[in-house]
């Protein structure tokens, strides 16, 4: 996972994420999304991909253990429109520092109410911080186009 901060083209602090998965030998797959804050609205906005075809709200708390977790909340289509719960999944999110392990721990699943487990992944990461002035944002982490719709 990548994570990079940076203003987008219309000023707002946003996060991109880069998740890039190793399912087997050679077979790669990565999933992009970026996040921007609606004061607007008050919740986070995480954009979908590259395109920004699909927005899902999120909503952020900590648990009892101390671990973030993230609660998706409405999804909506690049023009604005609700997409239905029966299409969509609700994913939920928990991540921690595992302070024996040296290491943070995530765990992630997304369901659908009517046809259950839709898929999850859990694993850990360690974390290296680096200074933007000294390591620009690659641009094939910005998005290819970007949406201005909170």
């Amino acid at each position: 996972m990548e994570n990079y901060a940076y203003p987008d083209s219309f000023g707002r602090p946003t996060l991109s994420f880069v998740r890039t998965f190793q399912l087997a030998p050679g077979r790669r797959r990565r999933f992009d999304a970026t996040m921007v804050w609606s004061a607007r609205r008050g919740v986070l906005v995480d954009y979908l991909g590259t395109h920004q075809h699909l927005s899902v709200d999120l909503h952020l708390g900590v648990d009892p253990t101390g671990a973030l977790t993230i609660r998706s909340g409405s999804y909506r289509w690049r023009s604005g429109l609700r997409c239905p719960s029966l299409i969509t999944g609700e994913a939920r999110l928990r991540e921690w520092y595992d302070d024996r392990a040296g290491r943070f721990r995530i765990e992630v699943t997304v369901a659908n109410r009517q046809f259950g487990p839709l898929f999850g992944y859990s694993g850990s990461f360690t974390v290296r911080y680096l200074r933007p002035d000294c390591a620009p944002v690659p641009a094939a982490v910005y998005p290819v186009r970007e949406n201005l719709r909170d």
